[in-house]
C-alpha cells in the first residue's frame, strides 16, 4: 500500500533499486542533486540534469514531459552521497506556464521497478515558484528513506542550485536551460483526465509541520515545520503554507480566493441525477443563444465529500481542511479590514484636527463625524462578507459533520452506534475541535495525520486553564460552559487533573477503535494509582489487562520493556530481518500514557522517557503525556527537548494553538463524550470483541 506523505514526512525503502514518477498538469523538467550529509553539492557533477542525464545510481529523463520516471540505484551511489534531490523546473520559451501555481499540483511517487507504490506525495501549495525540491532520497544510520521536502524557488533552478552550496550554479543553470531549448520541440504535453475522475493533484494537505486541523503548531515551542509568514525572492515559497494563495502574476487579472484544492461542484459519485450538458462557451461580445438559462444566484449547496481525493475518507479529509483554510482566510480578511478601517480613522481625525483653528466648531463637528461615518461603513461592509462566508461554512459544516467516518466523528456523532472495527488504518485522527473568536458556533475539526509523527502533552496544570493568547470571549464561553456541564463551576486543579486523564482515555480509545483489531495497544504509567477511576473502561474492556503497577517499579518494568521494543525494531528494520524478531514481541503500534509525572522517575527513567518520544514514532511507539509543566521544572533545562517535541492540547477550551500562516490564535476544545454517555464503554467492549474473534 502506497503511503501518503505530507510536507516533512518521512518513509522507509524497503529496497536497493527504485524509480521515481512524476507527474504533472504541464511539461517540466526533472533532475536530480547527489549531496553530502548536509545536502551540500561537491560541483557540477553531483547534477543529473537533461544535459548530463546519467550519473552513478541514477539517471533522469532528457526532455521536457509532463510525465517523467527516474531510475535510482542507491547500491551504485558513491560512498560520500547520502541524499538524492529530485528536482522540478518549468522550461522556457515553449509557450506554456512560468509558474507552479498555474496548474495542477506535480505529485511525486516512488514505487518499486515492479511499479508497486512506496511513497507518494503531492507538491501542493505552490505559487509564484518555477523550481521546486520536491522529494528526497536520504540516509541515515545506515538505511534509506524518502522525504517529503515541496520546497520552491521563484527565482528558478539557479537559486535552487545555489541553496545547494553548489559554486558554479549560474554557469550549471545556463547549461541547463540550454539544454532544455535544445529538446522544447519534444517536449509532451499533459494527457487528458479521463471524465468522472476525481483530481488527484491538490490532495491531501501539508503535515505535522504546519499550522491545520490536522496539526498546528503549539506557541509553547517552536513548531516542527511550518512557521513565519512567507517572504519574498527566491525562497519565498519555502516559508508559505502548503494551500496558501499566492499573488496572481501582473495581468493575469483578478485575484481568485477560491480554495485551489475545492472544486465549485460536487464530485460525480456524489452528484444526485445527471446534470444536462453544459451549453457551449458564448465568444467574447456575442450575446447568448435564446433560451440559455441564466447562471444560479448565490453560493452552491454544499455537499459532503465535495473534494479532491480517491476514496471518500480522503475527499472529506481534504474538505475539512479546506473548511480550516476558508475560516482562516475569512477571518484575516475581516481582521485586515477592520485594522484599515481603524487607521485609515485615525490618520483621517488627524488630517482634520491637524490644524488648531480646526478643532472647534460645526466644521471639526462635522469632520470627526464624517471620519466615523466611514468607519463605521468599512466595518459594517467587512462584517458582512465575512458573516456570508461564515454562513456558507456553517452550512457546510452541517451536512459533513453527520457524514464523517469514526476517525472523524465526535463521539456523539450516531456513527459510533453502529461501530465495526476497521480492516484498515485511516489516513487521520480528530483530537479535538478548532474555533476562533468572530463566531460562536463553527467548529472544524482538528485532524492529525497517521501515523503519528510527534507525542502529545495534555498540560493538567492551571497554566491550561489559564489561557496564553490574551481575551477571547469565544474561549471564555466555551470555558464556562464546560465548567457549568461538569463541575458546576470553573474547575479546579483536582478537576483539571481529572478532566485531562479523562482526555487521555478518550484519546486512546480513539485510536484502539480506528485500528484493525490487534494493531494496537495501551501501556499507562501511573506511579500515584490515581488515575484508576477514568482508567476503568480500559480495563474492564480489556484494553490493558490489569491496573498499572504503581511506583517507581512500575515505571521501570514498562518503560524497560518498551525500551527494548524499540530497539529491536530499529535494528530488524536496518537489518531487513524483520522474521529475526523475538516471538514474544508485541509488534503492534504502542500508546504509552504517563501520568502523574515526573512522580516516581529516577534519571535513567527519564533517559529512556526522552528516547521514547524521540526513536519512538518511526517504529510504532507514541507518547501521551498527562502532566503539569509547572511540578515538572524541577529537572530544570533537561526536559526541554521533551516539551518542545510533543504537541500540547488541554482539557479544556484554551487558545494556545498558533497559526504562523495567517496570525491567528485557534481555541482548541477536546474532544469528550456527552455527560452521562456510556459510548466510550460501548465501543471498547466492541473492539475487546474484535480482538477475541481475530
Amino acid at each position: 500500500m502506497t503511503a501518503e506523505l505530507v510536507r516533512g514526512q518521512n518513509h522507509p525503502l524497503d529496497r536497493a533499486r527504485v524509480e521515481i514518477r512524476v507527474t504533472a498538469g504541464s511539461p517540466v523538467v526533472a533532475g536530480a542533486t547527489l549531496g553530502d550529509e548536509q545536502g551540500r553539492l561537491a560541483g557540477a557533477e553531483s547534477v543529473a540534469h537533461p544535459g548530463a542525464p546519467r550519473r552513478p545510481g541514477i539517471e533522469v529523463p532528457r526532455q521536457a514531459a509532463a510525465e517523467h520516471r527516474i531510475a535510482v540505484d542507491l547500491d551504485a551511489l558513491s560512498g560520500d552521497v547520502h541524499r538524492v534531490s529530485v528536482l522540478l523546473a518549468l522550461p522556457r520559451g515553449t509557450g506554456a506556464l512560468s509558474t507552479f501555481g498555474s496548474a495542477a499540483a506535480p505529485a511525486v511517487t516512488v514505487t518499486g521497478l515492479d511499479g508497486t507504490g512506496i511513497a507518494r506525495y503531492t507538491v501542493t501549495g505552490l505559487g509564484a515558484e518555477s523550481a521546486v525540491v520536491a522529494v528526497e532520497l536520504y540516509r541515515r544510520q545506515g538505511v534509506w528513506k524518502v522525504r517529503a521536502v515541496g520546497q520552491g524557488y521563484a527565482d528558478g533552478l539557479t537559486a535552487m542550485l545555489h541553496d545547494q552550496g553548489l559554486p558554479q550554479a549560474a554557469e550549471l543553470g545556463a547549461e541547463i536551460e540550454e539544454a532544455i531549448s535544445r529538446g522544447q520541440d519534444r517536449a509532451v504535453q499533459a494527457p487528458a483526465v479521463a471524465a468522472g475522475r476525481s483530481e488527484r493533484a491538490g490532495a491531501g494537505p501539508a503535515a505535522a509541520d504546519r499550522p491545520s486541523p490536522a496539526h498546528p503548531p503549539a506557541s509553547d515551542g517552536p513548531p516542527s515545520g511550518p512557521g513565519a509568514a512567507p517572504g519574498t525572492g527566491a525562497k519565498a515559497a519555502a516559508a508559505a503554507k502548503p494551500g496558501d494563495v499566492s499573488p496572481a502574476p501582473v495581468g493575469a487579472g483578478p485575484i481568485d480566493y477560491r480554495h485551489p484544492q475545492r472544486r465549485s461542484t460536487p464530485p460525480p459519485a456524489a452528484q444526485a441525477p445527471a446534470a444536462p450538458a453544459p451549453a457551449p462557451a458564448t465568444p467574447a461580445g456575442a450575446s447568448a443563444p435564446a433560451g440559455t438559462p441564466a447562471p444560479p444566484d448565490g453560493p452552491s449547496q454544499p455537499v459532503a465529500g465535495d473534494a479532491a481525493g480517491w476514496s471518500m475518507e480522503e475527499r472529506l479529509y481534504n474538505q475539512v481542511w479546506g473548511m480550516f483554510e476558508d475560516l482562516a482566510r475569512s477571518v484575516a480578511a475581516y481582521r485586515s479590514a477592520s485594522g484599515f478601517a481603524e487607521s485609515r480613522l485615525e490618520q483621517e481625525l488627524d488630517q482634520a484636527l491637524s490644524d488648531p483653528r480646526n478643532r472647534l466648531g460645526t466644521a471639526a463637528d462635522a469632520a470627526r463625524a464624517t471620519a466615523r461615518d466611514k468607519h463605521a461603513a468599512l466595518v459594517a461592509q467587512a462584517r458582512a462578507a465575512l458573516d456570508r462566508d461564515l454562513a456558507q461554512l456553517a452550512a457546510e459544516s452541517a451536512v459533513v459533520e453527520p457524514a464523517l467516518p469514526p476517525a472523524f466523528a465526535r463521539w456523539d456523532n450516531p456513527v459510533w452506534q453502529g461501530y465495526q472495527a476497521p480492516l484498515e488504518r485511516p489516513m487521520a485522527l480528530r483530537l479535538g475541535d478548532l474555533h476562533l473568536p468572530e463566531v460562536l458556533d463553527l467548529r472544524i475539526p482538528m485532524l492529525v495525520r497517521l501515523p503519528l509523527e510527534r507525542g502529545l502533552w495534555i498540560d493538567s496544570g492551571p497554566d491550561a486553564y489559564a489561557g496564553s493568547a490574551g481575551p477571547d470571549p469565544d474561549r471564555d464561553i466555551a470555558r464556562r460552559e464546560l465548567g457549568s456541564a461538569l463541575t458546576d463551576g470553573p474547575p479546579d486543579e483536582a478537576g483539571l487533573r481529572r478532566l485531562a486523564i479523562e482526555t487521555a482515555v478518550a484519546i486512546a480509545a480513539r485510536m484502539l477503535a480506528i485500528h484493525p483489531a490487534g494493531d494496537f495497544a495501551v501501556q499507562v504509567i501511573d506511579p500515584g494509582g490515581t488515575a484508576a477511576p477514568a482508567l476503568a473502561p480500559l480495563v474492564e474492556s480489556g484494553a490493558l489487562p490489569a491496573a498499572p503497577v504503581s511506583g517507581a517499579q512500575g515505571v521501570a518494568a514498562v518503560l524497560e520493556a518498551l525500551t527494548r521494543r524499540v530497539d529491536l525494531v530499529q535494528m530488524a528494520v536496518r537489518h531487513r530481518a524483520g522474521d529475526a524478531l523475538p516471538p514474544d514481541l508485541d509488534t503492534a503500534e504502542q500508546l504509552l500514557i504517563v501520568h502523574d509525572f515526573p512522580h516516581g522517575f529516577d534519571d535513567r527513567a527519564l533517559t529512556q522517557l526522552r528516547y521514547l518520544a524521540d526513536e519512538g514514532p518511526a517504529v510504532g511507539v507514541h507518547l501521551l503525556m498527562v502532566a503539569d509543566r509547572a511540578q515538572s521544572r524541577e529537572y530544570g533545562p533537561v526536559l526541554d527537548p521533551l516539551w518542545r517535541s510533543l504537541l500540547r492540547i488541554t482539557p479544556v477550551p484554551d487558545a494556545h494553538l498558533a497559526d504562523p500562516w495567517v496570525g491567528h490564535a485557534w481555541t482548541y476544545e477536546p474532544l469528550l463524550a456527552p455527560k452521562g454517555s456510556q459510548v466510550v464503554r460501548q465501543v471498547l467492549g466492541r473492539v475487546a470483541a474484535a480482538r477475541r474473534a481475530s
